[in-house]
């Protein structure tokens, strides 16, 4: 009689398996029949069928009930935030630093405000439509072709001196540079409360500072407000306001804080400093 403990040889094991995996006596293959394999198959796929029918349906019922227009929840800021151009950040923070007399110092700024700029230009903005009323633009229907919204033309000739227009180096050989400045979009937000949120840039290093605005007041204009999304508005551009220098003192650093002002739009959140407004350095050397 073989003991429980007996050792089985690696031939025997090698068969033990091959008859797990098919056995020719009872058809069974890895310990069920054809049919079990069929049976087990078949409930998988259904099982998994089902599953993913609940999955679609779930995905299609959510969909059905967002706004394609606008988020239901957003962690944007209330406030928008607000951007210089040319965009140039040096080791701390952005700084425009250049030498009147060495090109290559400033042609890299012209570039980058040239290749900003060709998004206003009047063919970029066909569609657009030629806005004058000095209110918010509510649109309740979409009216637009491709059942779309209008988006009010912003043209950088509107940026007259400091459109690039009639001076292609935007100043900066002279002397006295052009900077853009721009609101970041937030969707359904109404700057100003009825009054044109306007740009003020201002240092404390100079007593002798002295820009200009361009448009006039370097105000940001209420037609161009609410934005109501990429879908609804996928012609929109954003309002400009471009600050030209005047008057500075050169070959020392100067700290320049560019703000919007206007209600709803704060520039005292210490955990971001770009939200309601702009800080740089420039320093140009003659």
């Amino acid at each position: 009689m073989a003991t429980l403990n007996e050792k089985k040889t690696c031939s025997q094991r090698m068969e033990n398996f091959r008859r797990f995996v098919w056995n020719p006596d009872t058809g069974q293959l890895m310990g069920r029949t054809l049919i079990n394999w069929v049976w087990i198959s078949l409930y998988y796929v259904a099982f998994y069928v089902v599953l993913t029918g609940l999955f679609t349906l779930s995905i299609y019922s959510l969909m059905k009930t967002i706004n394609p227009y606008t988020p239901d929840y957003q962690d944007r800021l209330k406030s928008p935030g607000v951007t210089l151009r040319p965009d140039v950040y040096g080791e701390k923070g952005m700084e425009i630093y250049y030498n009147i007399s060495q090109n290559s110092s400033w042609n890299r700024y012209v570039v980058r405000l040239q290749t900003f700029l060709s998004a206003y230009n009047e063919t970029m903005q066909e569609g657009n439509k030629n806005c004058s009323q000095e209110s918010y633009y509510y649109q309740n229907t979409f009216d637009a072709p491709n059942n779309e919204k209008y988006s009010c033309k912003f043209t950088k000739d509107m940026l007259e001196n400091c459109s690039g227009l009639t001076d292609s180096t935007f100043g900066f050989p002279e002397g006295r540079p052009c900077l853009i400045i721009k609101m970041n979009r937030i969707i359904n937000f109404l700057p100003g409360n009825g009054t044109a949120p306007k740009v003020n840039c201002t240092t404390t290093d100079d007593s002798s500072f002295e820009v200009a605005y361009y448009p006039a007041n370097g105000t940001f204009s209420l037609h161009y407000f609410p934005y109501y999304g990429l879908k609804a508005q996928p012609s929109y551009t954003n309002p400009l306001v471009a600050v030209k220098l005047l008057n500075f003192t050169y070959n020392k650093i100067l700290h320049i804080k560019c703000r919007v002002v206007g209600v709803g739009i704060t520039s005292d959140n210490p955990h971001d400093p770009y939200e309601g407004k702009v800080e740089f350095k420039l320093r140009i050397q003659n």
